[in-house]
């Protein structure tokens, strides 16, 4: 479903946004970026992300300490 996968297990915030936007900068409008990340806070800072930039969160879960991720570059 994703377009591109970014895997930031292991970093902590404020590396897996930093990542996710220079991701999502490179991406084309309507498509979908993946991402994998274990800092718990990436809940709320993707959250956030989202509102601030106008992309679109389309699902998250978790999965044995594996936050997932799937956001629609709509900015």
């Amino acid at each position: 479903m994703a377009d591109q996968v970014l895997d930031a297990k292991g970093l902590n915030c404020p590396l897996p946004i930093l990542r996710a936007k220079k991701a999502l900068k490179d991406m084309a409008t309507g498509a979908v970026l993946q991402i994998d990340a274990t800092d718990p806070g990436a809940v709320k800072d993707f959250e956030a992300f989202c509102r601030t930039t106008g992309n679109e969160m389309m699902e998250h879960s978790e999965a044995n300490g594996v936050y997932t991720f799937l956001i629609k570059h709509t900015a």
